[in-house]
């Protein structure tokens, strides 16, 4: 398995590094039991508002498909950009029926005292 290292490059979309993708799989592993909240906590994600899961909630419910958690191939075109103060990172989401969608969880990464940490943002389809 290639490990994918985090990089400052403004420029260029990069591969989402492996050391944020368990964090992301536990975000969608919520989702799809439908804790749009993360109310059982993950330790290195923001708390998300009442708002934003229920926008969450809605698009999902929207969009017509049964959300599935992350497979391996997720990672193959989901990315991230270094934005100067963060990264803007974008995760391909899977469904039941179609394998990847055009749904994405959009989130920003920051770096902090304690490491690294994560504000979901939404999921839509861009």
């Amino acid at each position: 398995m290639t490990i994918i290292e985090i990089d400052k490059d403004e420029v260029q979309q990069r591969p989402v590094p492996s050391v944020w993708r368990d964090i992301f799989i536990k975000v969608v592993r919520s989702f799809v039991v439908g804790d749009y909240q993360l109310n059982a906590g993950i330790k290195t994600v923001l708390p998300i508002s009442k708002e934003t899961a229920a926008q969450i909630s809605d698009y999902i419910e929207d969009y017509g498909e049964q959300l599935i958690e992350l497979p391996d191939e997720t990672w193959n075109t989901s990315i991230c950009l270094w934005m100067g103060d963060h990264w803007d990172v974008l995760v391909d989401l899977w469904t039941e029926a179609e394998g990847r969608s055009d749904l994405v969880l959009s989130a920003q990464v920051m770096e902090s005292d304690q490491g690294y940490r994560v504000q979901i943002y939404m999921v839509y389809v861009p």
